[in-house]
């Protein structure tokens, strides 16, 4: 297992609106590889991913995703 020395975490969810209007909404799978991409450009390396229900406002809930990088 390879040792490293700086971590990152980077939160990417969807969008407040859709949930508003749609009582659920989904994760930007664009936004996602975007932000993958730039850190694996910069050297970074993904080694961790979580997907987290949050609430949103009283009633709603959102998703959100956790991703850590390390190098």
């Amino acid at each position: 297992m390879a040792a490293y020395s700086e971590y990152k975490v980077e939160v990417i969810q969807d969008g407040g609106c859709s949930t508003l209007l749609f009582g659920s909404g989904n994760i930007p799978v664009e936004k996602m590889q975007n932000v993958i991409n730039k850190y694996a450009k910069d050297g970074w390396t993904m080694v961790f991913q979580l997907v987290e229900t949050r609430r949103f406002l009283l009633f709603w809930s959102r998703q959100a995703v956790l991703i850590t990088f390390a190098r």
